[in-house]
């Protein structure tokens, strides 16, 4: 018997789905069911190695790899069977069940939308035989008339699972009510059948401003208001495509009263094509952290750390440093003693020279920080790597000996310029002993992502307390327990009404 399914879908992008999806997989799962998450298709570069389906290593979304760990469950392709991955303003790698599907990738939208469907179709059918329920999350908004054809990611998934529909909005933006029901009229009679009830998310003020609004939009559409979420910013999840502000936690002294005490400020470069933003989370709820978003030099003024994250498209977030200038910002933040960190792309750039004979990325000059080459390979390397670091001195000595579990995505394979041993020190070793890592001085590269999730790295780093993922899953469910009644997620679980019953 196929599992029921539960889909969270959004009236806009960015109205929440994905942290309230994540909430329902952590609810259900602690009610004892066999709970996995689904999104048929996601437009991300943030992502994570999981099993595929053959017994190697594939990629998915990172909204669906943190809500399978919610579920209790372990991750796989299935959970998120097609994942779309920007590399310039229009175009985008397909991953289709884990692998990179260069076929798929050129073939133009609309046509190869009923190609992807059948994946998506087949990974969802697998995932009800086996879970008593499937938690779904839609994609931007399900009323896209324009799309609305090819759309297989919102009610087509829907209509396939007999979802019990959430429609989520975000009020804080304003036009919420509008938003509901215009997304409510435009879809078609089944579908809007389909939508059990609407959710304003990231409200703030007086709720006694809101009546009649939620009786309004029950009498135009049928439809109830099942919950009102107050803003909560600090909930400890990620956001789906990884960013984060400047502002400070909710209920404590700001970031900047930390860094004005003595504390660490950390400045991120924000390529356009920036990759797996999600693993610096734990750092922006980090006592005593200040995190910046850099994208000119002023940026990193009074900057105790340079970091240089993930890339998409490496050589040309290269070039876009350079026309921004922060080339020359970063070089000299370095030759003053400041630290620099580069994870995968950014320990790239932090190179000498980048080649790419397949043409995969493009060929580069690197900031040569450190004596390393780079070359692109055809094939994408994607493993789960426990990752060491060595004993070394210098400014990121702390990190001597520790470890931490996390997972390499890149078509580089990186190697020191010959003759530059005496200069530089392997800095962090793979399970195998192979060097995925270099340091020289006060720079630092390696191609582990994750090192910020170990509680053992943000001890040393930091000696602040670290709150895992476990806390902050059941945080999400005691929230959402709080606001929604728990005979209405239950509810969602039951067959909708027939015709005639309501």
């Amino acid at each position: 018997m196929a599992a029921r399914a539960v889909m969270v879908l959004g009236a806009t992008s960015g109205a929440g789905k994905s942290w309230l999806a994540t909430a329902l997989c952590r609810w259900y799962a602690r009610q004892g069911l066999v709970v996995a998450p689904f999104k048929a298709q996601n437009m991300s570069n943030n992502a994570r190695v999981v099993p595929a389906d053959d017994g190697t290593a594939g990629e998915i979304g990172s909204a669906q790899y943190f809500q399978a760990l919610a579920a209790r469950a372990r991750p796989d392709v299935r959970m998120n069977p097609v994942l779309l991955k920007p590399e310039r303003d229009t175009r985008s790698q397909v991953v289709v069940m884990g692998r990179v599907r260069e076929d798929l990738t050129a073939m133009p939208w609309r046509a190869r939308s009923e190609v992807l469907w059948t994946h998506a179709r087949a990974a969802l059918e697998s995932l009800r035989r086996e879970n008593d329920l499937v938690v779904i999350e839609g994609a931007g908004s399900p009323a896209e008339i324009n799309l609305h054809a090819s759309d297989y990611v919102n009610m087509r998934t829907a209509r396939e699972a007999d979802a019990a529909c959430l429609l989520v909005v975000d009020i804080d933006r304003g036009g919420a009510f509008a938003h509901l029901y215009g997304t409510h009229q435009l879809l078609p009679p089944d579908e809007r059948a389909l939508i059990r009830g609407f959710v304003l998310n990231r409200f703030r003020g007086d709720p006694s401003l809101l009546p009649p609004g939620p009786e309004d939009l029950e009498r135009l559409t049928g439809v109830p208001t099942l919950a009102v979420l107050p803003m909560w910013r600090e909930h400890g999840l990620p956001e789906e495509d990884g960013w984060f502000d400047d502002r400070g936690p909710d209920d404590g002294p700001g970031a900047a009263g930390d860094a004005a005490a003595g504390g660490i400020r950390i400045a991120i470069v924000a390529f356009p094509r920036i990759s797996n933003l999600d693993e610096f989370q734990p750092l922006r709820r980090c006592p005593g952290v200040r995190l910046r978003w850099a994208r000119a030099p002023r940026d990193l003024d009074g900057a105790d750390w340079v970091v240089l994250p993930g890339s998409k498209h490496t050589s040309g977030d290269l070039a876009w440093m350079r026309t921004a200038g922060l080339e020359a910002a970063i070089i000299r933040h370095a030759t003053k003693g400041g630290r620099v960190l580069g994870i995968c792309g950014g320990l790239q750039m932090l190179g000498e020279s980048l080649m790419d004979p397949n043409g995969v990325d493009g060929d580069a000059r690197g900031l040569g920080l450190l004596p390393l080459e780079t070359t692109f390979a055809r094939d994408k390397l994607l493993r789960h790597t426990s990752a060491r670091f060595t004993r070394f001195a210098g400014a990121w000595s702390p990190l001597a000996d520790l470890s931490f579990e996390g997972y390499e995505i890149r078509h580089g394979r990186t190697t020191p310029r010959p003759g530059s041993a005496d200069e530089i020190n392997v800095a962090v070793r793979n399970e195998a002993g192979e060097p995925i890592g270099w340091q020289r001085d006060n720079v630092l590269g390696l191609y582990a992502h994750g090192m910020f999730e170990s509680a053992a790295v943000m001890t040393g780093l930091f000696a602040a307390p670290h709150r895992s993922l476990d806390d902050v899953f059941d945080g999400l469910a005691d929230f959402i327990d709080r606001r929604f009644a728990p005979a209405v997620l239950s509810g969602l679980r039951s067959p909708l009404p027939s015709a005639g019953e309501g």
